[in-house]
């Protein structure tokens, strides 16, 4: 099983299961993630959700094999089980707490800004490589990196895409609280079971209230990068980027205006 599934005192937990591939997420993963959240929203078994790695990985990111093998006709990206797990995480009624140990690539990052409470283990790494691969900021980053860190740190995450530590992550905002490696998991779920022994409508009313300001915003972000990230994925750029990445060789650029 390559995403661990269990609910256990009102926590549904999702857990990254592919060490050997450094949790990278494919298709079927995204669509057992997004199946898994949204009968959440109907058990009442289930009253907040927690989504861990391993202690030295959290997520690779896309598969990127994967991701080009299940590419559906036509590109489009709200066909993609990606998609359908993002919009179900965005979307969650339910508390989501997330629990980041080791790196944390891509939508591996992106996914954090969907959650409410985002914890790191002090050995956690964070990066957005969309520029690297030729292709544009997903799932809302470009609005909720902006309004959670500022333009300017933004603007160095998501243009240059380099990695940054657990303090970092702190000091900007995109985590909650950074701890040991030996002690995240533990204290995540006693953050979760808190949550389950809370009144889950109040629960759910504060969530509601605090995302409405950006609900719209939100969905217009989506939207736009859902359009220009289609395209870009089968522009030269791209194709470049992922044959150099096969090839294990650093991507020439320059031939591209």
């Amino acid at each position: 099983m390559e995403i661990l599934s269990s609910i256990e005192n009102g926590i549904l937990t999702l857990e990254f299961n592919r060490p050997e591939r450094k949790n990278a997420i494919t298709a079927a993963m995204y669509q057992t993630m997004a199946d898994a959240l949204t009968a959440a929203e109907t058990d009442t078994a289930v009253r907040a959700i927690l989504l861990i790695g391993k202690a030295d990985i959290f997520t690779a990111g896309n598969d990127l094999e994967d991701f080009m093998k299940t590419a559906p006709a036509g590109g489009a990206i709200e066909d993609r089980s990606v998609y359908k797990f993002m919009m179900a995480l965005s979307g969650a009624t339910k508390p989501v707490v997330a629990a980041v140990a080791g790196n944390a690539v891509g939508i591996g990052t992106t996914l954090l800004m969907h959650c409410d409470l985002v914890y790191a283990a002090d050995n956690a790494k964070f990066s957005m490589p969309f520029v690297q691969l030729g292709l544009c900021p997903e799932f809302g980053s470009s609005l909720l990196l902006t309004q959670i860190a500022g333009y300017p740190r933004a603007a160095e995450k998501l243009m240059l895409g380099e990695a940054f530590g657990a303090q970092e992550a702190l000091e900007m905002g995109l985590i909650s609280k950074v701890l040991p490696g030996a002690e995240l998991r533990a204290f995540a779920e006693g953050q979760a079971a808190k949550l389950v022994a809370l009144p889950a409508s109040s629960i759910r009313v504060t969530k509601e209230l605090m995302k409405a300001a950006r609900k719209a915003p939100v969905s217009d972000a989506i939207a736009a990068e859902n359009t220009h990230f289609g395209a870009m994925l089968s522009a030269p750029e791209a194709k470049e980027a992922f044959m150099a990445f096969f090839q294990k060789r650093k991507p020439d650029f320059t031939q591209f205006a």
